[in-house]
């Protein structure tokens, strides 16, 4: 597990391959929108289309603003409550 992108918005946590657990066969990554503490896992085959969008992303350059808008299309997925003990 590593956090990979941290903003006052969004945080990034990536999970790397495991083939012993179907959904990190690809690596895996856990998105949280902070405002709203919800969190989204992505794993199994759309790891690759997610890796390969941040990949061309972060060729260009982006700002903060530009990364958290990236990761906010994703926020109408997000169902798992993020609760901090």
């Amino acid at each position: 597990m590593n956090l990979i992108y941290n903003s006052e918005q969004y945080s990034v946590v990536e999970y790397g391959a495991d083939t012993n657990h179907e959904a990190l066969r690809f690596g895996g990554y856990e998105i949280t929108d902070k405002s709203v503490h919800k969190e989204l896992f992505i794993g199994g085959p759309q790891v690759i289309n997610f890796r390969k969008d941040v990949h061309e992303l972060i060729a260009s350059e982006p700002s903060i603003e530009e990364i958290d808008e990236f990761l906010a299309q994703f926020d109408d997925y997000m169902g798992q409550r993020v609760w901090s003990h």
